[in-house]
């Protein structure tokens, strides 16, 4: 069977989140310039996979669509940031930044079927198991995983530090599944009170991710024990406040303009930051949170001013 061949295009410019502030639009165009390399590499794996034959068909078209139709490319670019701040030469880490977005793609594929969310809409189209099938979906996902570990192993660095690398891309992906319990399954583990369940579920469900893009990329850059312990505490923070908009937004903005179906949430009687802290106490966790990782990432000195900028703009981020 033919196998076809995707030509290489340049996309259209995307920023990572477009900010309320005119006065910090040049900064956020800033941030997002990776988003083009980063894509290039996303795509140069999942083809050097499908088109030398590893992979079927209809398996690689499933696996492109899955990753290549937008995003953020919030955690690669966190990966990118994190590794400059600390002095190191981001372009190392781009496999690692694709591994990343991966396991992201890879859980929102699986997020979205009938057994778990049951969503139709992602990213402002079908979602994979509506544009193919069930099973695709569940294979394709299966097949990201895989992917994102094979792309870690090409990060060029020093071996020892690949196994690093490989730890914590594991150690954030279980936290990712854990997570997923915790928020969907809950009786599967021993009860606790809703405000400590509410930062079990979002520690792990979001914020393990973001935790190992922030830590990986620093990993690259070769950071200083106090420099990954710094960003450690910042990635945390940003992880919960990721979160906590989320479920803002899905209180308050429109499907049209989320780009994914909201309201679902209370629809499925989740355990929520407004449905436990309201809407204003919703608001004022946010902000701590804001504050506390801008001033934890502030004190790496100057370079950290992206990942600073980041943490603004997720805390004001409307869709």
């Amino acid at each position: 069977m033919d196998r076809t061949v995707h030509r290489q295009h340049k996309p259209e410019p995307r920023t990572l989140i477009e900010p309320k502030d005119p006065a910090i639009a040049s900064t956020a165009s800033d941030i997002s310039a990776p988003i083009a390399l980063i894509d290039e590499e996303l795509a140069r794996h999942i083809d050097a996979a499908g088109l030398g034959g590893d992979l079927s068909v209809g398996l690689h078209e499933a696996m492109r669509y899955a990753v290549l139709g937008g995003g953020k490319r919030f955690r690669p670019l966190l990966v990118w940031h994190a590794c400059a701040t600390v002095g190191g030469d981001p372009n190392i880490c781009l496999p690692a930044a694709a591994a990343i977005e991966y396991i992201h793609a890879f859980s929102l594929v699986h997020d979205d079927l009938p057994a778990m969310d049951d969503d139709d809409l992602r990213r402002g189209k079908p979602t994979l198991h509506i544009h193919t099938s069930e099973a695709m979906a569940i294979l394709a996902g299966d097949a990201l995983l895989n992917l994102a570990f094979a792309a870690t192993t090409r990060v060029n660095i020093d071996p020892s530090l690949t196994i690093r690398l490989v730890q914590e891309l594991t150690s954030g992906c279980a936290g990712m599944i854990s997570g997923q319990i915790f928020d969907s399954l809950p009786d599967a583990d021993p009860a606790i009170d809703d405000r400590k369940r509410l930062e079990r579920i979002h520690r792990n469900k979001t914020g393990a991710l973001i935790r190992a893009s922030c830590r990986i990329g620093a990993i690259c850059g070769g950071a200083s024990d106090e420099s990954l312990a710094a960003l450690t505490t910042y990635a945390d923070d940003i992880g919960l406040m990721f979160q906590a908009v989320d479920d803002l937004l899905d209180v308050e903005q429109a499907t049209e303009h989320a780009g994914k179906r909201t309201g679902k949430d209370a629809e499925a009687g989740k355990l929520t930051y407004p449905g436990l802290l309201g809407v204003e106490g919703t608001k004022a966790e946010i902000e701590r949170l804001r504050t506390e990782a801008v001033a934890t990432v502030e004190s790496l000195g100057p370079k950290s001013a992206p990942l600073v900028t980041i943490a603004n703009l997720i805390a004001t981020r409307d869709r």
